[in-house]
């Protein structure tokens, strides 16, 4: 049975190319093999799919006959393995992993002739309940590969000039030839003098050894804007994994964690606490001390409060990201029920069931 390309993008059959993109880029950062839970099948697959419907040709053939080879199916790849052609001799470019990911994941079918992007890392921070609400700095210990600082991600000693692989001729890949039944077969691979680069240090770099990235623990300041929720990750440009041959390095991801607090609780940007009150004051009335975030503020309680009157102190909640304004304080009042009375408190109490 025919692949149902459109339900593994996730999208509608008339998505436009740019939601076919957005959806590919989403689900290809989310299954990536080399991120943590990662899923290679799931990839590849969400892959295969992208490159149908991101070809206007192929998508077209694909809506009509439920497949890009045609009625008979197969698809373009599985015609040229039937025919025992080589793609480039007959005029056709086959487009592989590179192709596709080449500006978001940092790699491509060029890559060793290029400096290329480093990837895109994530960590986590937990921050205490007053610090996601007003803001804070933080320091934020991360470790892992950073570019080389005496090299600058090239590999070489400074001053050794980068010559070009004798073994590739600067290509990055070696191509092999082998004969099978069905032809000749061609393949290519990466070199494996240069390691994909193309070039080699003619001195390496004393502080990596050539490989142009080094292990270690950096310290970086994480600005915590006043209002982030938790979940939200703040991005730390330039922080990321380092790129190969001098690239770019991606960016890092701080994930917050916010850690919860015994006395307010966050509804989006608004706060919630509770108060409890006696019945007295909740019958007659009465002018009670409430906590909020930046002190007590005094709070009108009316004569005949129901238990679960809500009250809004305005002002007192949280700071909207953009920095236009704060949400509100929502004060639950909480009447206190006495487990036992003194005989005046049970005379009066009896007088005023009498009245009432």
């Amino acid at each position: 049975m025919a692949k149902d390309y459109y339900q593994i993008l996730g999208v509608a059959r008339d998505a436009s190319d740019d939601d076919i993109k957005r959806a590919f880029r989403k689900l290809a950062h989310q299954h990536h093999p080399d991120k943590a839970g990662g899923d290679a099948d799931r990839f590849k697959e969400v892959n295969e799919a992208y490159q149908v419907l991101s070809d206007p040709a192929k998508r077209q053939q694909y809506d009509r006959f439920g497949t890009v080879g045609g009625p008979g199916g197969g698809g373009w790849d599985q015609a040229a393995r039937a025919g025992g052609f080589d793609f480039r001799t007959a005029g056709f470019e086959v487009g592989d992993l590179g192709d596709i990911f080449g500006d978001f994941f940092g790699f491509g079918r060029n890559r060793s002739r290029q400096a290329a992007g480093g990837r895109d890392a994530e960590v986590a921070l937990s921050i205490d309940f007053r610090d996601a609400v007003f803001g804070a700095e933080k320091v934020l210990e991360v470790s892992g590969e950073a570019q080389c600082p005496r090299c600058h991600g090239r590999g070489a000693e400074p001053g050794s000039p980068v010559e070009t692989c004798a073994t590739c001729r600067g290509a990055g890949v070696v191509e092999q030839v082998q004969q099978t039944i069905l032809g000749a077969i061609r393949t290519e691979q990466t070199c494996p003098t240069c390691g994909g680069g193309g070039e080699q240090a003619k001195t390496k770099c004393k502080r990596c050894r050539g490989t142009g990235a080094v292990r270690g623990k950096r310290t970086l300041k994480v600005a915590i804007p006043a209002g982030i929720e938790n979940g939200q990750s703040i991005r730390l440009r330039g922080q990321g994994e380092p790129g190969s041959r001098g690239g770019v390095p991606g960016d890092l991801y701080v994930r917050i964690h916010v850690r919860p607090d015994p006395m307010f609780r966050r509804d989006h940007d608004d706060i919630l606490t509770r108060r409890t009150i006696t019945i007295s004051q909740a019958t007659l009335g009465a002018t009670v001390p409430v906590e909020t975030l930046e002190g007590e503020v005094e709070l009108t309680i009316p004569n005949g409060t129901q238990p679960g009157t809500l009250f809004r102190l305005r002002g007192k909640g949280v700071p909207h990201l953009d920095g236009r304004g704060r949400g509100d304080q929502l004060v639950e009042v909480v009447v206190s029920i006495p487990a036992k009375l003194t005989r005046e408190q049970r005379k009066l109490l009896e007088q005023l069931a009498e009245t009432g």
